[in-house]
């Protein structure tokens, strides 16, 4: 059902952004995300310009009972970056970053990107630990928790997150740290977009003048996946790792006889002294004959790598912790990834623990200090045809590899219902982020996310 024209007008006169339709020429690039597959067609598109704007489309939104959909980078797996026949609030024009190189802060607009962001620090040597991919926004990244290549160094995005500028239900802009509003400053820490939208956040950052990086690609064996995992669990924690187990995708600096073949395509960050960036590494180089070997002394932002903008691919995929990868459970990884003829399937492996496990479990509503591995399995698919026989690859994958560690990142679950989300936020985290959904959208206006009902 269109929304009413009357009201949306109304509305367009009061921004100082633009109101796109249907209608509007720019509308089908404005509504396209990163992943493909997502097709909503939303009633109208508010690209806001600053905070007033925000609070002006959350109100009218409110009153008119029109669902509302927040977007910033666009990377939700889940679709949540867009409304089918509610408005969409966009960010991506709020993109001001102030650095404060001398308190080693930072305040940055919610539109921005993890690699704008991470540029701008980087001219003065200084980072806050974003994820893994430069045009992720900020915003959902953050309010999930925040897991990338200072995870192990320096914790989780939110670990470094000072304070925030929040737009709740009410149309208020409040600002939210440890001192006021301290129960939604503990929820958004985690908690996902339920509370409000975030229009800024100050973030701490980490001077990271001296930086060893790159690609690593291994043999695929059982025994180089487990051995990488224990020398990644050994290391210091200036050293973060992403073990990708994957074929091998056709890239120049890849012998062509290897492309298809199962290799361990291995992103290495390690964020301490150059001098003792071999030695560290060392141990990795030793697993196998490296099939390439791009780990090198580079700026900090340069670990980010170049994407296309027309790069939006179709994939099923499932998140999961494990508390160990020894030989058995690569031997499972291994003979999985081989049953599949997906051109692109893989098991992302990523270690955990380091300064991420020393902040208490309670300290934010991301829970999941304690966990020691996470794993993303995931495998593209080519048409609607082709994606139930690889989602039900990736369950049984999934299923396979399960132990004892039930929980879920929230920011790498899709569409996979209530259920999940609760494994997202154990209790007592739980109940707490109920009570805060309770007091700040007591009629769940923040819904079109991983959501964490007013009432249970």
């Amino acid at each position: 059902m269109p929304l009413d024209g009357t009201t949306l007008s109304h509305l367009r006169g009061t921004l100082e952004g633009r109101l796109l339709t249907p209608a509007d020429a720019d509308y089908d690039r404005a509504r396209t995300v990163f992943y493909g597959g997502i097709h909503r067609r939303p009633g109208a598109i508010a690209q806001v310009e600053n905070s007033d704007d925000v609070r002006r489309v959350v109100t009218w939104a409110r009153d008119q009972e029109v669902e509302l959909a927040v977007r910033g980078g666009g990377h939700s797996f889940a679709g949540h970056s867009l409304s089918d026949g509610g408005i969409v609030l966009d960010l991506q024009n709020m993109r001001a970053v102030d650095i404060d190189p001398e308190h080693r802060t930072a305040w940055a607009e919610a539109g921005l990107t993890a690699g704008e962001y991470t540029k701008a620090a980087g001219a003065y040597d200084l980072a806050t630990g974003f994820g893994d991919t430069g045009s992720v926004g900020i915003g959902g990244l953050t309010l999930g928790g925040g897991v990338g290549y200072l995870v192990r160094k320096h914790g989780l995005t939110i670990d470094d997150l000072l304070a925030t500028d929040v737009v709740t239900a009410d149309g208020r802009l409040v600002r939210a740290d440890s001192q006021t509003h301290p129960d939604l400053f503990w929820a958004i820490r985690g908690g996902g977009g339920n509370f409000g939208v975030v229009t800024r956040f100050r973030f701490r950052l980490h001077l990271v003048d001296s930086f060893v990086g790159g690609f690593l690609v291994l043999p695929a064996t059982p025994e180089v996946v487990a051995s990488f995992i224990a020398e990644a669990e050994d290391a210091p924690d200036e050293l973060s790792t992403i073990a990708n187990v994957m074929p091998a995708p056709p890239m120049p600096f890849l012998p062509q006889e290897l492309h298809g073949r199962l290799i361990v395509f291995a992103i290495m960050a390690y964020a301490g002294p150059v001098e003792a960036g071999d030695s560290v590494l060392a141990p990795f180089r030793k697993l196998g004959p490296p099939l390439a070997d791009m780990v090198r002394p580079i700026p900090y932002p340069e670990i980010y790598m170049p994407e296309p903008e027309d790069y939006h691919p179709t994939a099923v995929a499932r998140t999961m912790f494990l508390d160990r990868i020894d030989l058995g459970v690569a031997q499972e990884i291994v003979a999985r990834l081989e049953s599949s003829d997906a051109a692109v399937r893989v098991a992302q492996l990523r270690v955990l623990g380091g300064a991420m496990a020393r902040v208490p479990a309670e300290a934010t509503a991301f829970a999941h200090r304690a966990s020691r591995i996470m794993v993303n399995l995931a495998a593209f698919y080519e048409g609607a045809d082709d994606r139930p026989g690889r989602e039900a690859w990736v369950i049984g994958f999934e299923a396979a590899l399960r132990q004892g560690d039930a929980g879920r990142y929230v920011n790498f679950l899709g569409d996979e219902g209530q259920a999940m989300v609760r494994r997202a936020y154990p209790s007592p985290a739980w109940d707490r982020l109920v009570a805060v959904k309770r007091r700040y959208d007591p009629g769940n206006l923040f819904h079109v996310n991983q959501n964490i009902p007013p009432e249970t």
